[in-house]
């Protein structure tokens, strides 16, 4: 299955859901804010939120600095 990540082509076969997306790219859930197909996703979703072809999922890291 191919999803557009971050404007990018991918192949997330290994992925069912964006919780496993994030899982597969070891990005820490607390610092990360989804958007899927055009719409924000909270934490809580991720699980229960499948990912299907051609899907867009934006995965943005949010980062504070001092």
């Amino acid at each position: 299955m191919t999803i557009s990540l971050n404007g990018e082509p991918v192949d997330a076969r290994e992925a069912k859901t964006i919780a496993e997306l994030i899982d597969r790219y070891q990005l820490a859930p607390q610092s990360v804010v989804v958007e899927h197909n055009g719409l924000a996703v909270h934490r809580q979703e991720w699980p229960k939120r499948s990912l299907a072809e051609g899907d867009r999922v934006e995965l943005v890291r949010v980062v504070a600095g001092g």
